[in-house]
């Protein structure tokens, strides 16, 4: 019964020391993080600029957004779309944290956010303005 006490609080404590993908951020704090966005990415309004707008960007499919032209060919954003993948909390994540790593070709020249509070924040911000 102690070895299972034990594991119980191993499990629990490391899901509380997760990541970002489950971490909650502060929306307020998220919209000065999009500071660093906003020259390529439109928030509130369906336009895009250098990049895609981001109005409802969480739950979205990835390489979605009419009229704007995507990577194509391989390590893509349209080949890392492939099979449905969608813009979840936890893609999103790895995606901000280095855009590179996850999908080599894309045209985002921003190098991504060391810290996770700001992804974090940053995410909460975006969900906030769903």
């Amino acid at each position: 019964m102690r070895n299972i006490k034990a594991l119980m609080m191993v499990l629990l404590a490391s899901m509380a020391f997760s990541g970002t993908a489950f971490a909650e951020g502060d929306p307020a704090k998220g919209k000065r993080v999009y500071v660093k966005c906003k020259a390529c990415h439109e928030v509130d309004q369906e336009k895009n600029k250098v990049g895609p707008h981001l109005v409802d960007v969480i739950g979205r499919p990835v390489a979605s957004v009419d009229g704007y032209n995507y990577s194509k060919g391989d390590g893509s954003m349209t080949a890392f779309a492939e099979g449905g993948k969608v813009w979840d909390e936890e893609t999103l994540a790895a995606y901000l944290r280095k855009p590179k790593d996850l999908v080599k070709r894309t045209k985002m020249a921003f190098p991504g956010l060391r810290k996770d509070e700001d992804i974090a924040d940053l995410i909460a911000y975006l969900k906030s303005e769903q």
